[in-house]
Parts: structure tokens; C-alpha cells; sequence
């Protein structure tokens, strides 16, 4: 899939929660090629920030010709972009990596944290069949609009709001079920559910979450661990920004 990057013209930014924020950008090409999973890499306009960061796509309208991006502020790239303003440029390049596959009837998405927000634009792809287990710490945010497109079960660590503890504690609780899982959040909980997933043999799809350079495998400053041994390369090494961030969860170590 070709990558282009593109000055994006910015059409809104929100504040989603404390820390938590949006860009709605305009960017056709990569509107009309993106698919959920994937992700892009913006530039910072300050010269001595070379890399750019990988932030993943929460929501594709190809008709409008934007996309959706939902970050946490981690750093000054980072708040760069939190405050940029409606008619303002940010550079970006994409869509980067490979996106979930589309499978079963029965999906249910399980994000964590800042692993929420790419399945959401994966929520709507399945049309409505799917079911989102959603983990947060406290405050909330995109629930309503995941409630727009899917069943919608939520856990808190501090039980302030559904079940009290894990994204397992509530897929127990609520007695959620299905023929395939996604999930995408801290490697704790990308552990668990792939431990989970080895257990009621359902097949499994991981988002992993890395700090990337290139964006497109050139660097390999990503590579994840890998349970079988790459026939070319001779190593048990796969590149998250270039092969996935998208794996069964079978093939990688977590």
C-alpha cells in the first residue's frame, strides 16, 4: 500500500479528557487508503524535533476525505499537536503498517488506555456485531461514541463507573462472549488477553503499541519478539511499524 505524506489541513481539535485529545484532519489520499489498525506519523514544525510521532487512526471518513487521530500528550511532540488550531498545517505521513483483519461473527474489541481509540473506526467496520470491553483508569472517554456502533461494557480501576478492576474482570462479570478477539492497550493487558485467548481457543489479534522512528521498517528501532523463527532472516525478530502493529497474538511474545 503506497504511503504519501501530505501538509493535512486541520479542521477541529477537542479535548477528550485530562491529557486526552483530537485532531480531525483533512487528508484525502490517506482517507481513501487507510483501513482500521493502521496508523500515521505526524512531523513536528520545530526543527530539532526530527522523528515523528506514530499516533493511531480512530476514525476514517473517506466520503469527507478526513481522518480521526486520539493521543495522549506524552511529550512535546505531543502537545505541539494539542495545540494546534482549525486552518493550521501539520505534516503527516501514511497510512503506515497493516490493520486488523475482519473476521467472525461474534467480535469483541477490548481496548486499554490510549488503546481505545483505533477500535473505534474498528467497531465500525463490523457493522454493529461487534462488542467493546473498554479499560480505563477513571475518566472516560469515546464511550458514547462507541455505544453509537456496538455493545459497550466498561471497567474502572478504580470503580467509579462499570466493573471495578481489569477488561477481563468485566468480560467475566458481564459474561461477554464471541468467536474472535482484538485488543489494543499496555502490554499487561495485550498478555492477559492473549493468555485468556490461548485458554477458550478463540483466535486473537493484537495492536502493539511502540515507540517508532521511521514509520516504515527502515530502522528497525521496533522489532517485537517473535515465537517462530523468520525462514529469510534466521531471526525471531518481527518490526512493528513495518509487519504489524497488527499480529496474532500467537506469533508474538508478549
Amino acid at each position: 500500500m503506497p504511503k504519501r505524506i501530505l501538509d493535512a489541513g486541520v479542521i477541529a481539535r477537542e479535548k477528550l479528557a485530562e491529557g486526552i485529545f483530537g485532531l480531525l484532519l483533512e487528508a484525502e489520499p490517506i482517507a481513501a487508503e487507510a483501513a482500521a489498525g493502521q496508523f500515521v506519523s505526524l512531523y513536528s514544525a520545530q526543527a530539532d524535533r526530527l522523528l515523528p510521532r506514530p499516533i493511531s487512526l480512530c476514525g476514517i471518513d473517506r466520503e469527507r476525505g478526513t481522518i480521526r487521530l486520539v493521543y495522549r500528550v506524552a511529550g512535546a511532540g505531543t502537545k505541539e499537536f494539542s495545540e494546534l488550531l482549525p486552518g493550521e498545517k501539520v505534516r503527516v505521513m501514511g497510512p503506515l503498517g497493516n490493520g486488523f483483519p475482519l473476521k467472525g461473527s461474534r467480535p469483541v474489541l477490548i481496548g486499554g488506555g490510549i488503546g481505545i481509540p483505533p477500535m473505534l473506526e474498528l467497531a465500525k467496520a463490523f457493522g454493529g456485531r461487534a462488542a467493546a470491553v473498554l479499560g480505563y483508569r477513571s475518566e472516560r472517554f469515546l464511550e458514547t461514541e462507541f455505544e453509537c456502533v456496538s455493545r459497550v461494557y466498561t471497567a474502572t480501576e478504580d470503580g467509579s463507573f462499570g466493573t471495578r478492576g481489569t477488561v477481563l474482570d468485566a468480560i467475566r462479570q458481564e459474561k461477554v462472549s464471541g468467536d474472535v478477539l482484538y485488543a489494543c492497550g499496555p502490554l499487561p493487558m495485550l498478555r492477559a488477553v492473549k493468555e485468556y485467548a490461548i485458554r477458550e481457543n478463540l483466535p486473537c489479534y493484537v495492536s502493539m503499541e511502540e515507540r517508532m522512528a521511521c514509520g516504515i521498517g527502515a530502522c528497525l528501532a521496533c522489532v517485537c519478539r517473535t515465537t517462530e523463527t523468520d525462514a529469510h532472516s534466521n531471526v525471531r525478530n518481527r518490526r512493528i511499524c513495518k509487519d504489524g502493529p497488527v499480529f496474532e497474538a500467537r506469533e508474538v511474545e508478549l
